[in-house]
């Protein structure tokens, strides 16, 4: 039967992974050093756009004109400053027109125009001390960051009687591929010595501590070599460094938390290492491995979006949650193996006791200690957690966890209304949501094309950077050109028209709009140059036009991505618990967790409240792919937690059938697990939201929130109280699921689950039923 070969697969798996464990390690050095290899110099091959859809009408527009009218879609710019003399000056338009016509002779620079050359107001300031040199770098965004290096410095700087500055898209993404990278460097020196301290508090000991370390860093250097590969055949972005390092240490280090204590349970209760190595793949290994694939679907679901900056995050993602699972459970098995009960040697608290007395002999007592008592009788929270509240002493457990696992059963309907409540009121922001574009105000207000671009909104006439440009493809007289100019020009919104510009069959019209450069009103009026007929094929792009299309298309994939991230958590909760209710219960809890996330976003980035501690630049909008981030990722490391609870959960209802003490049991011997666990990913997601990067800092700092939300509050709190009111009817599922479950479920128990008809009532239970009777 399946159900009988699941432990002597798991033994196979046991005896594969300790048979030689020095040979397994010295196999992950050897991979680990050809991932450093291999993933050396990943960063410089990445690029840092991909907000735009590529199927969108503005997209095939854009390479359109950048092949026909190169001017018409420059990426960089040069902003020439006077001084406080006009840039009509002689002296200065001499200076200018030398520094246009070098320009124009660089290799690899297209479209080269100024405001010299044309006059035109668009390209001067309206005080008259500043005015524009327009051009195209040509290539991909690898060979334009090259050609930007190059002709930068040379351009930068004072020059006769002018000071110039270098901005424009091209200048805008190269700076943020280059902050990116430096604070990502800042985050991990912040984040592994922290973590480090984190995980000596919880484990005690030095060598124990280690482990979660070595784990994730195997992971963020395979995946760094995976991205490396990926980029031979299509785009990543370079902001999928920050998910790899974030995940590759938060999920390692939870995976060998759960591993490590476990296995330190087994010893504790005389078990030989090569035994207590099997018996926790058998319970942790599983768990690990359900967690693995539910968060690793997670983060695939953002692979229906066209959207190569949200693709790059699955690519990340999946890969450094399969080697972060394949690590824990290959590695660190094989390391458990050799040390033994040396695992537990370099026990640093020693230190801290000597100078803490009681305070720390408490700290020790609350941490649940595995080494002193056998495996499920002595598990509480971690010392990270020691601020967690605690109620009355319970008979059942003298730990902390025990009496705060003991106050939410008590008090189940308050905690489950007062949770529910608060966090809906965290998400209301969330309602009034903008959607718009990343800019040059991603940067830090010191950045140079930061600045240009600043320089360009605050002292140009109309909307620069926010023009709309209509292509016109297909034969065409100059009457039928002149009449559709006219009724564009009639159309709400429009300011003025320019154009057409010809050459051959195809033309194009520069439309600019009355109000914000991506604003309701111009995205309207987007949506209204599309559908007025014409006597020849039309496209419009320009900024508007591309947050345009890429809103319908996450708009459109969106129901698939919920869809397919729903549909697999439901069916492997199921296979973890047999229970129909209990997925259906984690999927609604996991979303629900989510909206404190979701409101202090709003509030905080798009509102710009906390602008100035944060230090960044409030655009009144939120990109738009943002929130598909972070709701997947959110949601991935939500289920994370909520298979730690639910499979030890799981193994004590298995082993008792009463639904009330198995509730109670696994608050108890994970809260302080999954509370520690949290505060270290969420210290690695603080260190990542230090960065100088808006759309970074606003990711690093909501998934940190997120986490710590759903460990503290709904994992400790809603959870448990909602399994508490609705009773042994949480294990309930037909009777078809339950042969279904007991052929191909798995769980950490190795008993098989009680059916719901069969589980003996609790204490509570009988009590009620008497008094009731």
């Amino acid at each position: 039967m399946p159900e009988a070969n699941g432990p002597q697969r798991l033994g196979g798996w046991t005896r594969f992974v300790t048979a030689r464990p020095r040979l397994a390690l010295f196999a992950a050095l050897v991979i680990t050093a050809l991932a450093v290899f291999v993933g050396s110099g990943v960063a410089d091959r990445l690029g840092s756009g991909g907000w735009e859809a590529p199927d969108g009408q503005s997209t095939y527009a854009t390479k359109v004109l950048e092949r026909e009218f190169p001017a018409s879609q420059p990426n960089l710019l040069l902003l020439v400053d006077s001084g406080t003399t006009s840039v009509d000056d002689p002296a200065v338009a001499a200076a200018a027109t030398r520094l246009t016509e070098r320009l124009a002779a660089e290799e690899g620079i297209t479209g080269v125009g100024s405001y010299w050359q044309s006059t035109s107001p668009a390209l001067r300031a309206e005080d008259g001390r500043e005015a524009l040199i327009a051009a195209r770098i040509e290539g991909d965004e690898r060979a334009m960051g090259e050609v930007l290096d190059r002709i930068a410095p040379v351009y930068r700087g004072t020059h006769g009687p002018v000071q110039v500055s270098v901005g424009g898209p091209v200048a805008v993404r190269h700076q943020m591929q280059t902050i990116i990278q430096e604070d990502l460097l800042r985050a991990e020196l912040i984040a592994l010595p922290v973590t480090l301290v984190l995980l000596i508090m919880v484990f005690g000991s030095a060598v124990a501590a280690l482990l979660p370390l070595g784990v994730g860093i195997v992971a963020i250097l395979g995946t760094n070599a995976v991205l490396r590969g990926i980029t031979e055949f299509t785009d990543v972005s370079v902001f999928a460094l920050n998910l790899t390092t974030a995940l590759g240490l938060g999920l390692a280090i939870d995976y060998a938390l759960f591993i490590v204590r476990r296995f330190r349970e087994e010893l504790a209760a005389g078990a030989a290492p090569r035994s207590a190595v099997g018996a926790t793949l058998r319970t942790a290994g599983r768990t690990v491995l359900f967690s693995a694939l539910t968060v690793a679907v997670s983060l695939a679901a953002m692979l229906v979006f066209p959207q190569y900056f949200l693709r790059s995050f699955a690519y990340a993602g999946i890969a450094v949650v399969l080697l972060a699972a394949a690590a824990a459970l290959i590695l660190l098995p094989a390391a458990l193996m050799l040390l033994g009960p040396r695992v537990d040697a370099l026990d640093l608290r020693r230190l801290l006791r000597r100078g803490g007395g009681r305070v720390h002999a408490r700290s020790e007592e609350d941490s649940g200690d595995p080494r002193r008592g056998r495996p499920g009788e002595q598990a509480a929270p971690s010392a990270t957690a020691s601020s967690t509240p605690t109620a009355s002493a319970s008979a059942e457990s003298g730990s902390g966890w025990g009496r705060f696992a003991a106050l939410v059963m008590r008090r189940a309907p308050v905690f489950a209304l007062v949770t529910t409540v608060g966090l809906v009121l965290l998400g209301l922001p969330f309602l009034g949501v903008k959607f718009g574009t990343a800019d040059d105000r991603q940067l830090p207000a010191t950045a140079e094309s930061h600045i240009v671009q600043q320089h360009i909104r605050d002292g140009f006439p109309g909307s620069p950077g926010g023009g709309l440009e209509v292509l016109v493809e297909g034969p065409a007289t100059q009457t039928q050109y002149a009449e559709y100019r006219n009724r564009i020009a009639g159309l709400p919104g429009v300011q003025r028209v320019d154009g057409p510009i010809t050459a051959g069959r195809f033309a194009y019209y520069n439309v600019q709009p009355e109000g914000e450069s991506v604003g309701e009103g111009t995205q309207q009026l987007v949506r209204d140059l599309r559908a007025e007929p014409a006597p020849f094929d039309t496209s419009v792009t320009g900024t508007a036009a591309v947050l345009v299309d890429s809103k319908h298309a996450i708009a459109e994939r969106l129901p698939w991505a919920v869809g397919i991230i729903v549909v697999v958590t439901l069916l492997l909760v199921f296979l973890l618990t047999g229970s129909v209710l209990i997925p259906l219960q984690a999927v609604v809890l996991n979303a629900l967790s989510l909206t404190a996330m979701f409101g202090a976003v709003v509030w905080v980035f798009q509102d710009g409240h906390l602008s100035g501690p944060l230090s960044f630049t409030s655009t009144g909008d939120i990109e738009t792919t943002l929130p598909v981030l972070m709701f997947c990722v959110a949601f991935g490391l939500s289920m994370d937690y909520g298979v730690f609870l639910l499979s030890r959960i799981k193994e004590e209802y298995d082993r008792t059938g009463d639904h009330e003490r198995s509730v109670s049991f696994g608050l108890r011997h994970t809260g302080g697990l999954i509370t520690a666990a949290a505060v270290i990913l969420a210290v690695v997601m603080v260190a990542i939201g230090t960065s100088r990067v808006t759309n970074t800092k606003m990711l690093g700092l909501g998934i940190a929130l997120a986490v710590l939300m759903d460990a503290m509050v709904v994992r400790s709190l809603l959870v448990p109280s909602v399994m508490k009111l609705m009773g042994k009817v949480t294990w309930w599922a037909p009777a078809p699921l339950r042969t279904l479950h007991r052929r191909f479920g798995l769980s950490e128990g190795g008993s098989a689950p009680v059916p719901a008809e069969e589980i003996p009532a609790s204490a509570p239970e009988r009590e009620r039923a008497t008094s009731g009777a």
